[in-house]
């Protein structure tokens, strides 16, 4: 079969180009921009992509496509797709490409929730696979133990990040909700994806689909302290149900707990501690969840604790990405406020009073809408110093930040920015750059600042 992806070069889309060419299908796809690290990654599997979204590709590398998988990215008005319509061309969801060609044959291990999916899905499927379990799996990111994002293997279990993001211009239900897993794991839920939610109760709702999916034996690994997950069971819950959550908040009851020295305890006992390279609480919740999750396909608590002890992470999470003169520069994927207190957090508790310069750029769907940014301040307080990246925003992002004083600065242009950041920079501080996009090579370019 001919597969022709359209919005090949998301990390969700390009995973299902390299599982569907390890199936065996003939794959080709397009995207508005190429460009690596995705664009690589499908070069060295053989798939040929083509720029834009011009109909004429289906006169040119889409001719003989025999259907059309279609990634969120793509709305009504896109030629492409106007030209596939037009045509009667059978076209798809990624998502439901993967459950009916995939996942609907296997045991599904999905993880959920607003923060942390794509590291605990990484931890997941490095535990599964140190178990000898091999699993499939789709993460969306770029884990540092496995040489691509997504693999398809002969294995019963396959482990997916399960976002909450809309499934297609003809289907607005969750992605989620197409995998029907046997395992869920829900790490946390707030509001995020403004420009397709109205408000948190309305994602809720999806969640609230996705667990009445999950069969009566299947199992749900649920954050124990959320309250919006709370309201998510409470409507309905047919499955087996485990609670994790912090040593030192109460609500999770005889659960999974962390302590602060990572002690893992279940049912009020010790199970062993964790060791791990992953800075943060929110990083050893992660790991809390993913050893419950793996230990509902039978791998023991002990062996999941080897695992994660040479776990290596995922790019841009928390990501070392040079040090010059005694200052060093960190890469993250935080671009929620729950998120950017999280990695602060996490930087701080490692450093201790060495001074943290936070540059953010408020990039996500949700920060240009402006939904939060009244709680974006508050988010950087664990910071000495602020840069802000302020392009393209219609909201007032100086005077959202106003309660921060003089340890804020906002810029709407990167080389002054850069410069700005260079200058304040001095031997022992720690640069967290923090954005869900490129951020026009800050990183490099900051480096070079530096050295210079």
């Amino acid at each position: 079969m001919h597969l022709h992806i359209l919005g090949i070069c998301g990390t969700f889309m390009g995973g299902i180009a390299a599982i569907a060419k390890t199936a065996g299908h003939v794959v080709t796809g397009c995207d508005a921009n190429v460009y690596p690290p995705m664009s690589t990654q499908l070069g060295a599997l053989g798939i040929d992509l083509a720029e834009g979204w011009d109909a004429a590709q289906l006169r040119g590398v889409a001719h003989d496509a025999d259907v059309f998988v279609v990634g969120n990215v793509v709305s009504r008005g896109n030629p492409l797709m106007e030209a596939i319509l037009d045509a009667g061309r059978p076209y798809v969801s990624g998502p439901q490409w993967l459950y009916e060609n995939v996942l609907a044959q296997r045991w599904v291990l999905a993880v959920a929730g607003t923060h942390g999916k794509t590291t605990t899905t990484a931890m997941l499927s490095w535990i599964l696979d140190y178990a000898g379990l091999a699993p499939g799996f789709l993460i969306g990111g770029a884990p540092v133990d496995f040489p691509f994002s997504a693999r398809l293997t002969d294995s019963a279990f396959f482990v997916i990040e399960a976002d909450e993001y809309d499934t297609a211009f003809f289907d607005k239900r969750s992605k989620f909700v197409h995998y029907r897993p046997r395992t869920a794991i829900l790490n946390n839920l707030e509001y995020d994806h403004a420009d397709i939610f109205p408000d948190l109760a309305a994602i809720e709702t999806q969640f609230h689909l996705l667990v009445r999916m999950i069969p009566p034996h299947g199992r749900i690994v649920v954050n124990g302290s959320d309250a919006a997950l709370a309201r998510v069971l409470a409507r309905g819950c047919w499955s087996e149900v485990e609670r994790f959550g912090l040593a030192e908040v109460p609500g999770t009851g005889p659960g999974w707990n962390v302590a602060m020295d990572g002690t893992i305890l279940l049912g009020g006992a010790a199970q062993g501690t964790l060791a791990s390279s992953q800075l943060g609480r929110h990083n050893q919740l992660n790991a809390l969840a993913a050893l419950a999750a793996a230990r509902h396909v039978g791998v023991p608590v002990a062996h999941g604790l080897d695992a994660l002890a040479r776990f290596s992470g995922v790019k841009r999470r928390m990501e070392t990405r040079g040090a010059v003169r005694g200052i060093t520069v960190y890469d993250d994927f935080a671009h929620h406020p729950t998120a950017i207190a999280a990695s602060l957090a996490a930087l701080r508790r490692n450093v201790g009073a060495s001074r943290i310069v936070a540059v953010i750029e408020p990039r996500s769907n949700s920060m240009k809408l402006g939904a939060m940014k009244d709680a974006l301040p508050g988010s950087l307080q664990a910071a000495d110093r602020v840069f802000c990246y302020a392009a393209n925003l219609g909201w007032d992002v100086a005077g959202a930040l106003a309660p921060l004083g003089a340890k804020a600065t906002v810029l709407s242009e990167l080389p002054p920015l850069v410069a700005a950041i260079a200058a304040e920079a001095r031997p022992g501080d720690h640069v967290l750059v923090m954005s869900n996009g490129g951020f026009g090579g800050i990183h490099e370019k900051l480096l070079a600042r530096l050295a210079a």
